[in-house]
């Protein structure tokens, strides 16, 4: 296991890891449910769903740990969940089996766009402000899905507000809080595990700690096979190219998934990965020196673009690399042994669903903000002096939290960037690829005004 996961160069040991990798398992347990509740609107099978998401989960995580050796898990991403049911099938008529199928085509494009290393060349053309605006900016990100998670924050008036404190589940959510920042001040190890563990358990005398409802292994393994697949058949590849006059709308909605999945997992990368230490020196000189697939980097952007297309055959959305292994990265995890075991948590979840399901939100969410305020510490390598650097940095860092999404965050970014050089007569200094990057971010933004 030494010699595999290299953990002493690393500067890690396998109790870590596996503390680590719990933790990953812990703060997005979540998706198990919550994925299929809402793909089920579309019409398909919610046990079906639920299997598929467990195995993709297992299947994403396991290649980005084993292949990558890196400590990030992988699961159904939300947000392009929720795009493919209100705006694929509901807004544009696809049945989910075509939506399914582009999701598939996505994958295939993220994996043609990974072997042929433009996404590397992207991670390159990004300037070193940027890349510390949006590691600062997951940050942000990360805190306010565990705020919004809880509930603690709500737009019942129209604008956020903080919630009246009078319910058990805020109450929970402030004890683990200070539990957790207090672990932390104490620097006890395995504060973050410990405060999920804690919070879950002061929860159940307090009616938080409750299960959802779920199904049976079996009977998901018999709802399985109406999803897996379900691509390869006549309301699927062959249905969704069936009419010529679908075709523009068809290739416009490919894009908007696939560049959605890319700038999140490159920005989840940038984010987590540098500040961590997970991606370092090799590939630094990987990307500099335009080599093949030999660093962490190259292999952990081929694992997270297999995974969509693994996904989509299995029945489920876009599988991508969750923002929420930066709990994990924050416990300590460093190699591939805390993908592999969160993804025996999610093997494990099949079987266990009743139970991971009763672990509530106000347990998870106080490890997300925590997590949160320590990448924020990533702001401070930017001359906030210069406007030049700070409001790049500004709308990069911010949007990703106020637009709900990393990719729209990395765009405000860098269409301010390029106006920022354009306006300093600086131009020649935009790389072609973040120029190219920033004009099919608004090329996209325009197709999805007219969709």
């Amino acid at each position: 296991m030494e010699r595999f996961f290299k953990l002493r160069e690393n500067g890690t040991k396998v109790s870590t890891e596996i503390m680590a990798g719990i933790t990953t398992f812990f703060a997005m347990a979540y998706i198990i449910v919550v994925n299929p509740s809402l793909l089920a609107e579309s019409g398909m099978e919610w046990g079906a769903v639920f299997l598929a998401t467990i195995l993709s989960s297992i299947i994403g995580t396991l290649i980005m740990g084993l292949v990558a050796n890196v400590p990030y898990a992988q699961a159904p991403g939300m947000g392009l969940n929720a795009f493919f049911v209100y705006t694929v099938c509901f807004g544009l008529g696809f049945k989910w089996q075509e939506a399914m199928s582009m999701v598939f085509i996505c994958g295939l494009v993220n994996i043609l766009i990974t072997v042929t290393k433009v996404r590397k060349h992207i991670i390159k053309a990004i300037p070193r402000s940027l890349q510390n605006a949006i590691g600062g900016g997951i940050g942000i990100f990360v805190a306010y899905i565990g705020l919004l998670n809880v509930g603690i924050i709500n737009f019942g008036g129209g604008v956020p507000a903080l919630s009246t404190l009078n319910q058990p589940a805020f109450w929970l959510f402030l004890i683990g809080l200070a539990l957790i920042v207090i672990l932390n001040l104490l620097k006890v190890k395995g504060a973050i595990l410990i405060s999920i563990i804690a919070t879950t358990i002061i929860g159940i005398p307090m009616g938080v700690t409750a299960t959802s409802n779920t199904i049976s292994f079996v009977e998901a393994c018999k709802s399985l096979p109406t999803t897996f697949g379900a691509i390869f058949t006549g309301d699927g590849l062959v249905s969704l190219f069936s009419d010529a006059s679908r075709l523009p709308l068809v290739l416009i909605t490919i894009f908007a998934f696939s560049l959605s999945d890319t700038f999140d997992t490159i920005g989840t990368f940038i984010g987590t990965g540098r500040r961590a230490g997970i991606f370092s020196d090799e590939d630094e000189k990987a990307l500099e020196n335009n080599t093949g697939f030999n660093s962490k980097m190259d292999r952990a952007l081929f694992a997270d673009a297999t995974a969509t297309s693994i996904g989509a055959i299995l029945g489920t959305t876009n599988t991508t690399t969750f923002v929420e292994s930066a709990a994990g990265i924050g416990a300590g995890g460093r190699t591939g042994l805390t993908s592999v075991v969160t993804a025996i948590c999610f093997a494990l979840s099949a079987f266990l669903a009743t139970f991971v399901s009763a672990i509530p939100s106000a347990a998870t969410a106080p490890a997300l903000v925590m997590v949160g305020i320590m990448m924020l510490s990533a702001f401070k390598e930017i001359d906030w002096e210069d406007l030049s650097e700070a409001v790049p940095a500004f709308f990069a860092g911010i949007f990703m939290a106020l637009c709900y999404s990393i990719s729209y965050g990395i765009a405000a970014g860098f269409i301010f960037y390029c106006i920022t050089k354009i306006c300093k007569k600086e131009a020649k200094q935009i790389h072609p690829i973040l120029l190219g990057a920033t004009l099919l971010f608004i090329l996209n933004f325009i197709l999805l005004a007219t969709l």
